[in-house]
């Protein structure tokens, strides 16, 4: 049984709205998810144990309760997980979702056969979508997944390099049944993606501002680099990410905000088709 090897994107909520939630605590969601050219690496190997490596593995401890393990032991264990952390954690990005993914994608490699639904959404409802890997409407508590063709972009994320824990985000919401998503029209561009999600919400920004208002200075250093055609939060926090159209002006845009807030954790990457 051979090592292998597999890539764990960031996962990028473009939009999301928070449409109700269940009598087991649960809220519903509605939003379209993405992905980017950046993230952590997952290696699987015989043997056991977790390796934590990378430059944001002194804020992740290896525990038996990582997702990267209770993914492996969904799938009968038996084998040694190497991190390679390149993510923030706990950075609304779905890092621990998208290692999980990788680890599932990787023993499936190696012959194992994957879990049924319930037992991968059972891990956390990021990482149904980062196992499929692909842009999509995620709807439900993240069990409802469309495919969906978005126009080549670019992304950079900032992260000012506070943790916004989930539930408290959660909680501070001020309503749990605002409006879905409606559906994606045909686009063409970048340009005509982002005027689209002019019009969408992440119904959990203001709540995490509220809890953490440097977020709202990182969504506004992205907002007001040139070429940057939205500027949003994704997922719950702390990370915020801007919409470019071209590569360089991206580029430009990370040195930019890298240089004036040295601290945070920025990066430029392609969208994912």
């Amino acid at each position: 049984m051979a090592s292998e090897s597999e890539f764990a994107p960031a996962k990028v909520n473009l939009c999301l709205h928070v449409t109700g939630q269940r009598a087991d605590g649960y809220h519903l969601l509605d939003g379209l998810v993405a992905f980017a050219g950046v993230g952590d690496r997952v290696t699987v190997s015989p043997g056991q144990g977790l390796e934590i490596a990378g430059p944001q593995a002194a804020a992740l401890e290896p525990s038996e309760d990582n997702l990267c393990l209770r993914a492996a032991r969904a799938m009968g264990g038996g084998v040694a997980v190497r991190l390679e952390k390149v993510l923030p954690v706990a950075s609304g990005i779905g890092g621990g979702s998208a290692d999980a993914a990788a680890v599932l994608r990787a023993m499936v490699r190696m012959g194992r056969p994957l879990p049924g639904p319930a037992e991968v959404l059972a891990l956390g409802a990021d990482v149904p979508v980062c196992l499929a890997g692909r842009a999509a409407r995620m709807q439900g508590v993240g069990e409802v997944l469309t495919p969906v063709a978005l126009p080549p972009g670019w992304l950079v994320l900032a992260n000012p390099g506070v943790a916004v824990p989930t539930p408290q985000v959660f909680r501070a919401l001020a309503r749990r049944d605002n409006p879905p998503m409606p559906p994606l029209p045909p686009l063409r561009d970048t340009a005509g993606l982002a005027a689209w999600l002019a019009g969408q919400r992440n119904d959990l920004e203001p709540p995490a501002i509220a809890l953490a208002p440097v977020i709202a200075e990182a969504h506004a250093a992205l907002a007001a680099q040139p070429g940057c055609l939205l500027a949003r939060m994704s997922g719950s926090g702390a990370t915020c990410f801007g919409l470019f159209a071209e590569e360089a002006a991206a580029q430009a845009a990370a040195r930019a905000i890298s240089a004036g807030q040295p601290e945070w954790w920025v990066a430029a990457a392609p969208l994912l088709s």
